[in-house]
């Protein structure tokens, strides 16, 4: 089957395979593992931090960074429709009693400088103190703009805020923009990164950040059963996916501008061709075919999931160019 839903489908590669087998394995929760020591150095040293923090989900080390620069009672700004926000179970406010501020995004992923300061609350005793901004690049397949960052870091700065990036997909940015990955997390405080979104390790996510964030997070993150033992097992594959899959998105960037263009005129189909900068291809319907389109791409061979007038459609290392033509044939038999 092509499975068009997610890069979260992406399956280990042999060598990442290989690595999990001849891992050299101990207790990590006693910070004995040496693979997974070596992927939270390599991962800190690769992405520009102190420290790193090697955890089961990118929900989890987004909520670890969130615990780890906010107290009880805190708030933090992110975007209305951000993975921290809408799509991690309501983590922050249930777990961490933090908060959630929400800043519309724009366009472009973008959440404006003026609404940011708009919502900074004031040091009165009304008010949840503002600890914390939080962005995320890439949002819905969206590169922030490069000049986005230093205003955020600037804004951060002057209003005494941590600044955290979901980076889930940051490699896919730096990617699009052809620059070192440090170009985009050196604006930052702490990052989170996805192992298993593209990079095709089974399992895992890290949060880079300052050695005392991590400190704290390290705690959190066994308050949270995210301790784990002979976690070398994961780690292997997961140093394998950030030192040698990076170099492959470009790929899966070609493919996805390659089905967007080959869709590009179907009836009753519209591409957001503006969106259509990475991974990902976003598609407007002009009616809700959603039950229809489901089973019969399925009867093609092909897995999406389309809601009620939109679909995305993710490229990731398991589709080619000739999963590209089957899908855009697919589409054009149902849209015609």
């Amino acid at each position: 089957m092509i499975d068009l839903r997610s890069d979260t489908v992406t399956l280990p590669t042999q060598e990442m395979l290989d690595a999990m087998v001849s891992a050299p394995l101990g207790d990590d929760v006693y910070g004995a593992d040496p693979t997974v020591n070596a992927l939270e150095e390599f991962a800190a040293d690769k992405l520009g931090f102190g420290a790193a923090i090697f955890a089961p989900s990118g929900t989890q080390s987004n909520l670890l960074a969130i615990m780890s620069h906010c107290q009880r009672g805190d708030e933090y700004i992110v975007g209305h429709d951000a993975h921290t926000f809408k799509y991690e179970a309501g983590g922050a406010a249930v777990l961490a009693s933090v908060q959630p501020q929400t800043v519309s995004f724009t366009e472009q992923g973008e959440l404006p400088i003026s609404a940011i300061e708009a919502v900074i609350k004031p040091k009165d005793v009304h008010f949840a103190s503002t600890k914390m901004l939080a962005l995320e690049n890439t949002y819905h397949g969206k590169v922030l703009p490069m000049d986005y960052l230093p205003k955020a870091r600037e804004v951060a700065d002057k209003h005494n805020l941590a600044l955290h990036l979901d980076g889930a997909r940051v490699f896919h940015a730096a990617t699009y923009h052809n620059i070192e990955v440090t170009d985009i997390t050196k604006h930052c405080d702490s990052v989170s990164v996805c192992l298993s979104k593209g990079l095709s390790a089974p399992v895992g996510s890290l949060l880079c950040g300052t050695a005392e964030v991590i400190e704290r997070a390290r705690k959190w993150r066994k308050m949270l059963g995210g301790g784990m033992r002979q976690a070398g097992v994961l780690a292997a594959a997961g140093r394998i996916a950030l030192e040698a899959m990076p170099n492959r998105l470009q790929q899966d960037h070609d493919n996805a501008a390659l089905l967007g263009q080959l869709i590009a005129d179907l009836p009753g189909l519209a591409v957001r061709h503006n969106w259509l900068q990475t991974n990902m291809v976003w598609c407007d319907f002009n009616k809700s075919i959603a039950q229809e389109l489901t089973p019969f791409a399925q009867s093609r061979g092909i897995i999406i999931r389309p809601s009620d007038k939109e679909m995305r459609l993710v490229i990731h290392r398991h589709i080619g160019e000739a999963e590209v033509k089957q899908t855009a044939a697919m589409l054009s038999e149902f849209f015609k």
